[in-house]
């Protein structure tokens, strides 16, 4: 549910770039307006570094439980006020002021709950099954994104662009507010995971789990910066840059691209959790070494049917994107757990996941426009995914298998899950 809300407000965001553009900046152009609408996205990952050094750490000293019932809170609040925000024809450069400042928060917030939703869920699924409960957690990512992006298109179909322009761009932000009091009672009802509890019994919770993670852990958060990188570009291009990409850059009329992108991702949502179970069978690294192959020889080829005009070649094209995406996000949630300790494994997770996050993927949507604006190309995306795919090779081939492992007995030296007995 809290990825579901982090992602809700992603996809209203990457819906009506323009819109938002325009109501909170004024610019001259519509492109203008979209790379302010990505700057802005862009700013709230400065913050989630912070947010994965504060959360992290803390989840490994009072509980996970109690750090995700706050993220949860701080994530929707911050979505649902700026639902509130004046626009800049009312209150001219306040109003971009207050957004940076919501976005500052929920990169903050943020910091803390993705790391501490797959930790949880990690800690919590039976070993011979992580893979397939894992997914679930991006099954909210999914979800969320098709949320915020099914409301702005049912806004503004049913409105229409004069009236999402002048107030209808406000409901999609309101609704997060209903959405965060239910994740929050949700949350508020849930036990700590047992491992937790385990290192409560045995007085093994870490007193200074963050200067533990500094220390003993920087080569693992390494590995996983390194591994992550095709992920969070991956994501950010197909999640929230591909609408403006399709109607800005490829020039495609009406609502046609929006409801093409929706298609994918309930594709997507329907195939995620299977591909998960399917890890747990096959292993989670033949996953990711189609993932990663795809990404390098695939790319080119899917762009250049996406701009052929076609709705069927439109189609397939996002379709292969989607997919090879999907490889990666059923997976991650039960491969970066298991690379670190219990005591510190929330830390260490959040603080690698988030340093990653806000280096690559925050920025990709506006670099990718703002490179595709100034060369003209329209394969830049995908040659930036063939970059990020061949970054991640050296480090997934790293990764040690842990299908079927317990998340006992994971030491600071080896990081390698002891089998199950």
């Amino acid at each position: 549910m809290g990825n579901c809300i982090e992602w809700y407000d992603f996809g209203v965001f990457g819906f009506m770039p323009a819109v938002l553009g325009a109501v909170f900046f004024n610019a001259a152009t519509p492109t203008e307006n979209v790379l302010g609408t990505f700057a802005v996205l862009a700013v709230a990952f400065i913050a989630r570094p912070f947010g994965g050094f504060v959360f992290g750490p803390l989840g490994d000293k009072i509980g996970r439980q109690k750090v995700l019932a706050t993220t949860i809170i701080l994530m929707s609040g911050s979505t649902f006020a700026i639902g509130l925000f004046p626009s800049y024809t009312t209150a001219g450069i306040v109003a971009p002021i207050l957004v940076i400042l919501a976005r500052l928060i929920q990169g903050f917030s943020a910091g803390g709950e993705y790391g501490g939703a797959a930790t949880y869920i990690a800690e919590y699924a039976p070993d011979k099954r992580r893979g397939f409960l894992g997914s679930w957690l991006e099954f909210g990512t999914l979800t969320g994104f098709f949320l915020g992006a099914a409301v702005v298109t049912a806004c503004t179909v049913g409105l229409g662009d004069e009236t999402m322009l002048a107030w209808g761009w406000r409901l999609p932000f309101l609704i997060a507010g209903p959405l965060g009091l239910v994740g929050l009672y949700l949350r508020l009802k849930l036990e700590d995971t047992p491992l937790f509890r385990e290192l409560e019994a045995e007085h093994h919770v870490e007193k200074s789990p963050l200067r533990t993670v500094i220390t003993t852990q920087w080569k693992a958060i390494l590995h996983l910066i390194g591994y992550i990188v095709l992920l969070n570009i991956a994501d950010y291009v197909m999640l929230t840059y591909m609408e403006s990409y399709l109607t800005n850059t490829l020039k495609l009329d009406g609502h046609e691209p929006l409801f093409v992108i929706m298609g994918v991702i309930l594709g997507m949502m329907v195939v995620i959790t299977p591909i998960g179970a399917l890890s747990d069978r096959i292993g989670r690294k033949p996953l990711l070494y189609a993932a990663c192959l795809g990404f390098i020889v695939l790319p080119v080829p899917a762009f250049k049917l996406m701009g052929t005009g076609s709705t069927v070649s439109l189609t397939i094209g996002l379709a292969i994107i989607g997919l090879l995406l999907t490889f990666l996000l059923a997976t991650i949630p039960s491969v970066l757990p298991a690379m670190f300790p219990t005591e510190v494994r929330y830390g260490a997770f959040a603080i690698g996941y988030n340093l990653s996050t806000a280096l690559f993927a925050g920025t990709a949507p506006f670099i990718v426009t703002k490179l595709v604006t100034s060369t003209g190309d329209q394969l830049i995306p995908a040659y930036y995914l063939m970059g990020a795919a061949l970054v991640a090779v050296v480090p997934i081939i790293l990764l040690p298998e842990t299908a079927g492992r317990s998340l006992r007995g994971i030491t600071s030296s080896t990081r390698t899950p002891q089998p199950v007995s």
